[in-house]
């Protein structure tokens, strides 16, 4: 399955700002019918065949205020973001890539990386530029798509 990134709020069938109900119906489309993982929860996240995870966070008015992805750790999945993938390149590939087009701000020691102005953030557990057998370090391991306002604080 091949996802795109469109901030400021949609990936796929899933948008911010959409129900809690909803946010659980559009996930139920990106399972694979043929092998549902025994770690999905309903309405909360679902985990494709190749590890790919696909969450939403729901806000205490019941609507999604994020959408988080996690790295796939095989292949059959693909998440891009202005034809970037996001994923599959180094982290450093990633940011050099993406900050020709958009504002990338640097947190974490270069762990994190916030897309500000878009409210798009890409994250790993660590830094290592250069070991690919280091790949929680050198890949980003999620990426978080987000309401305006996320990282501010809660809303109603």
């Amino acid at each position: 399955m091949h996802l795109v990134l469109e901030p400021p709020d949609t990936l796929g069938w899933l948008r911010i700002g959409m129900s809690r109900t909803e946010a659980g119906l559009a996930l139920d489309r990106f399972k694979d019918a043929a092998a549902v993982s025994e770690s999905d929860r309903p309405g909360l996240n679902v985990f494709r065949p190749s590890g790919l995870m696909i969450s939403v966070s729901c806000g205490a008015g019941g609507t999604v205020e994020a959408i988080e992805l996690g790295r796939p750790y095989k292949g059959g999945d693909t998440v891009t973001y202005q034809g970037v993938d996001v994923f599959a390149l180094p982290a450093r590939e990633v940011v050099n890539q993406l900050s020709r087009t958009v504002r990338l701000v640097e947190e974490d020691d270069g762990a994190s990386f916030v897309a500000p102005d878009l409210l798009l953030s890409f994250w790993r557990s660590f830094v290592e530029d250069d070991d690919p057998a280091e790949t929680q370090g050198y890949y980003f391991n999620a990426v978080l798509l987000a309401r305006p306002g996320y990282y501010d604080g809660p809303t109603g």
